[in-house]
Parts: structure tokens; C-alpha cells; sequence
């Protein structure tokens, strides 16, 4: 008994400090996190303008990991092929591997330089000709348009008096707005195309800069993988530093292949547009053709935003052509959405429709046009994340994976750990009636209504 008192008094004595300070680190530590977040809501203007302030210093940057992520598949592709080659002919292989190199890197850039001047020789002579012959036809619709007004017109002398007062108001409305808005206006507008220049020649500074970041990036990839799992290893226990470098490589699987999937569907889709105008005879076959298959990288919404456009453009010079055209749209992309599309891209996201949609508008519109068009498969990516934790954590728990057996789960059993579904209710089959006994029946009825 002594000898317990005697220890209960040094413990006493010996008072512990460590749970009070981790209690009060984790304090503060909330405190200081509650002020943090407070301060990044109430200044986010403030934050706002430094993180868009950092994208333009790091334009370049982004440019060149984006042109080197793009053009990795075609440098794979030449090494592939040039390596074997090199290594029989050179007795040096690292040599042989950096001529290699070399080469796939020049050959890639060189390809994307080609297929981007090819697209600009076939879009910019077209559009400089459609631009030509809308300045030339409207004129004329126009005239004939007023001809045909003014035939309407002159049988009516009640409309061409309320035609007559709409001009007056419409030109006193005009000249006004001519005098106050329009004329003060102009040396902003100069001013925006003076600034607009000096954006277009820092955005091609920041191309070529981004070219040259880009030929670094793709001659030691190598490296700059090794260093950035070595961090991972480094910061990281061995468990979760897998299951990062996974997750990576995942990433790297739905945004490789839907990108080369979407670009290479593109493709094929400009390529039928134009087979198909040129064979239908439409105007401006070829402007139209890039439309429709650039705007077709963009999932979903990107067939109809480059129709409308295409449509105004045949419409102004052929309206019934227009209405084949959109006809012949609409079976294009039935084409490309049921054949072409899922033959190429498969079920590289794993995402239902429902997700596509909600994926575009939501990326859409917080980044624009590009996040319409990387908001597939990064959103493809935040649901593989999310469905990995969610199957650890039920696997902990020791509960089923499948999302079919929560379809018709009521309640947990908490004791036996199961789930207890809604019970099926028995569909009641009628018995066929036999005649007489329909019979009988009838006349129990008649009985029941006589009384």
C-alpha cells in the first residue's frame, strides 16, 4: 500500500506536460488556419489578381510543359523505330540514344509546325475569299430586299407612314448615338488595338520561349521524372508515395489517351465533312471542314458550336444548302457519336453522360474553352481519386464495394455488419375468369341490386 501511494505521488510530482502542448499546438493550429481562410474570402480580389499575375509570368512555362506533354506520343513513336537502327550502326548506345533524341524531338516540333502552317493555308485563303463574297453578295440581298419592301410597301400607305416615322426616329437615334457614344469612343477603341498588338507579340515571345521550354522538357523527361518521384519518396511514407505515383500514372493514362483519342477523332471527322461537302457542293467546303473539326476536341458541345457558325456562313449564300447542311450535321455526329467516337476513345474516362455534361459546364465555366476541353478527363481523374477512397474505406469497414448492392439497401445491420434491403413485393397475377363463373357473378350482382 505504500509503496502505490509513494508512486501515485511521484506521478503526481512528475506532471506530464506533452498532452497539454499537442491540445494547444492543435489550438492554435485551427486558429491559425479559421484567420488564414478568413483573410483568402475577404481579399480574394487581392489573391485573385496575384495568381492571374503569376499564370502571365509563367505563361511560357505552361506552354512548353503543355506542346511537351502533346508531342511525348510522336517522340515515343520516332524512338521507337530510329533507335534500333542507330544502335546497329553507332558502337556508342548512349550516343546513339541522344542522337536519337535529337532527332524525334526536331522531328515531332517539325511535324505539329507543318500540320499547324497546312491548316492556316487552307483556312486563311478561304475565309480572305468568304469575306469576298459576302462583301459582294449582301449589296445585293440587300437591294432586293428593299425592293421587295418597297413593292410591299407602296400598296399600303399605313405602313409606309409608320416605316417612314421608324426611319426618322431610327436616324435622329443613330446620329446621337454617333455624336455622344461613338466618336468618344474611338480613342479607346485605338488604344485597345494598340494594346491588343503588344498582347499578340508578347503571346508569340511567350510561344517561342515556350517552344525552346518545351526542347529541354522532352530531352530529359527522364530526369525530370526520377526527380519528382524521388520528392515524392522523400517526403512521403512508402505506402501513400505509391499509391501517389499510381495515381499519377493514371492521371497520365485517361489525359494521354483522351487527348490523342479526341484529337485523332477530330480528324477523321474533318476529313468526312470535307469528303462529304465537296461530293454535296456546298460553299466554303474547306472553311467549314476546319470548323467542324476543331470544334470537335471539345466533348459534347463542340459539334453544335462549330455548326452554327458553319450554318450562317453556307445560309448567307445558299439557304436551302444550309438546311442540307444542317441535316447532314446532325447525321455526322450520330455517326461519330455511336461508331466513330466510341471505336477511338472506347471507355478511356470511365464517366456516364450525366458526369460529361456537368465535367464541361463546370470546367467550362470557371476556365473557358480550355477547360471545356481538358474538363473530361480531369474530372475523369478527381473521380478515380474519389472512388479509390471511398472503396479503402469501405473495404475497412468491410462492406461491399459494388454500388448495385446499395441500389435497394434500407438500413446497416450494425451487429451482423450487412445491409438489409427493401423487401421485393409479390406481383399479384389475375387468374383468367371462366365463363360461368363470370356468369355467376354477374347475376350475384344483379341479386345484390334487386335487394
Amino acid at each position: 500500500m505504500e509503496e502505490q501511494e509513494k508512486k501515485q505521488r511521484n506521478e503526481k510530482n512528475n506532471w506530464n506536460i506533452r498532452p497539454y502542448l499537442a491540445i494547444g499546438l492543435t489550438s492554435f493550429l485551427v486558429v491559425a488556419a479559421s484567420i488564414s481562410f478568413f483573410f483568402f474570402v475577404y481579399r480574394f480580389h487581392g489573391v485573385a489578381q496575384v495568381m492571374d499575375r503569376l499564370a502571365v509570368i509563367l505563361q511560357p512555362i505552361t506552354i512548353g510543359f503543355v506542346l511537351a506533354y502533346l508531342v511525348t506520343p510522336i517522340v515515343n513513336f520516332e524512338e521507337r523505330h530510329l533507335l534500333p537502327v542507330m544502335q546497329e550502326r553507332m558502337k556508342n548506345k548512349r550516343k546513339a540514344r541522344r542522337l536519337v533524341r535529337g532527332l524525334s524531338v526536331a522531328g515531332a516540333l517539325l511535324f505539329v509546325l507543318i500540320i499547324i502552317a497546312v491548316l492556316l493555308q487552307m483556312v486563311i485563303p478561304e475565309l480572305y475569299r468568304s469575306i469576298n463574297g459576302l462583301i459582294g453578295t449582301l449589296p445585293r440581298q440587300v437591294n432586293s430586299f428593299m425592293d421587295w419592301l418597297n413593292d410591299y410597301v407602296s400598296s399600303d400607305s399605313n405602313i409606309s407612314g409608320y416605316l417612314e416615322t421608324a426611319l426618322t426616329k431610327g436616324t435622329e437615334f443613330f446620329e446621337e448615338w454617333a455624336q455622344t457614344e461613338f466618336l468618344p469612343q474611338t480613342r479607346n477603341v485605338l488604344a485597345g488595338l494598340t494594346s491588343g498588338v503588344i498582347i499578340a507579340v508578347k503571346l508569340m515571345f511567350n510561344v517561342i520561349v515556350g517552344i525552346i521550354i518545351s526542347i529541354y522538357v522532352l530531352m530529359s523527361k527522364e530526369l525530370f521524372i526520377g526527380q519528382s518521384k524521388k520528392i515524392v519518396y522523400a517526403l512521403l511514407p512508402g505506402k501513400k508515395a505509391n499509391a501517389v505515383i499510381h495515381t499519377v500514372h493514371k492521371s497520365n493514362e485517361i489525359f494521354g489517351g483522351f487527348i490523342s483519342g479526341k484529337i485523332l477523332d477530330s480528324l477523321i471527322i474533318g476529313i468526312l465533312c470535307f469528303i462529304c461537302l465537296y461530293i454535296m457542293k456546298m460553299p466554303y467546303s474547306v472553311l467549314v471542314s476546319v470548323i467542324v473539326g476543331v470544334t470537335n476536341v471539345i466533348p459534347f458541345f463542340g459539334p453544335y458550336l462549330g455548326a452554327v457558325p458553319s450554318t450562317i456562313l453556307i445560309m448567307l449564300a445558299n439557304p436551302i444548302k444550309g438546311l442540307y447542311f444542317i441535316i447532314f450535321i446532325l447525321v455526322l455526329q450520330q455517326v461519330d457519336g455511336n461508331i466513330i467516337g466510341p471505336k477511338i476513345l472506347g471507355d478511356s474516362t470511365g464517366l456516364s453522360s450525366f458526369w460529361v455534361v456537368f465535367a464541361i459546364l463546370t470546367f467550362g465555366g470557371i476556365f473557358g474553352i480550355p477547360g471545356m476541353i481538358i474538363g473530361v478527363p480531369a474530372f475523369a481523374v478527381i473521380f478515380y481519386i474519389v472512388k479509390k477512397i471511398l472503396d479503402y474505406i469501405l473495404k475497412s469497414k468491410r462492406l461491399p464495394r459494388d454500388t448495385r448492392s446499395y441500389i435497394k439497401a434500407q438500413k446497416l445491420d450494425i451487429e451482423t455488419n450487412t445491409l438489409i434491403c427493401f423487401p421485393e413485393q409479390p406481383v399479384k397475377i389475375q387468374k383468367p375468369v371462366k365463363k360461368d363463373e363470370g356468369k355467376k357473378e354477374e347475376k350475384k350482382a344483379e341479386k345484390k341490386e334487386e335487394k
